[in-house]
């Protein structure tokens, strides 16, 4: 079947398709298609709230199968009040108003130098599928979330354009950063290919 991932970040898109790759799923994004100009406010309260508020609006514009996907950032020790949660990028000069990937690699550098050069941070994420207007399917959990990792304040050479704080993230068992792990390591802490592959089998009767 087609579906779409209510997307342009091309790094969510390519990392996506490998956990559906082998489901027989076409995968498109919003790079594939003429889309209209939405005004879409991501005001909800949890990664899942913004997930489902995205997905209904592109849905209702579209009406194909379609989902979309958001996280939130925690990290240790930081106050309540500054933690990014959902809003992991914040206001800045990029897309939708909010930070370029630079603006977003400047911003945690500053703010993991603050905490004495590192901090421990952990994702959570979240999906909603729909598929037909009586059709939805959300999940957010373990499963999905990433493990904990170190924001370091002394970024690597390497980047990947939507993956902003790859470049300042490092596995905490090897204290390596990921970018320097076998590839075959590499993305297993950022939320597991098995937990997004088992949400479409069970929603789609796979």
């Amino acid at each position: 079947m087609k579906l779409l991932f209510a997307t342009t970040n091309k790094g969510k898109i390519t990392l996506m398709k490998r956990r559906t790759d082998n489901l027989g799923i076409e995968l498109i994004s919003l790079n594939d298609i003429s889309v209209p100009q939405l005004n879409i406010e991501e005001n909800g309260n949890s990664p899942l709230e913004n997930a489902k508020i995205k997905a209904l609006a592109y849905y209702d514009a579209l009406k194909v199968p379609l989902f979309s996907c958001d996280s939130g950032l925690y990290i240790d020790g930081l106050d309540e009040s500054r933690q990014p949660a959902h809003n992991v990028r914040g206001k800045g000069s990029g897309a939708n108003g909010e930070k370029t990937d630079d603006e977003t690699i400047d911003h945690y550098i500053t703010l993991a130098n603050e905490m004495g050069g590192e901090m421990t941070a952990r994702y959570k994420n979240a999906i909603c599928l729909i598929l037909d207007d009586g059709k939805i399917y959300e999940h957010i959990g373990d499963d999905i979330s990433s493990r904990p990792f170190i924001i370091s304040s002394k970024p690597h050479n390497m980047r990947i354009d939507g993956f902003p704080l790859d470049s300042l993230s490092i596995h905490i068992e090897s204290g390596k950063y990921y970018f320097d792990l076998e590839q075959s390591d590499k993305y297993w802490d950022w939320g597991t290919d098995d937990g997004y592959t088992n949400f479409f089998r069970k929603a789609l009767n796979l």
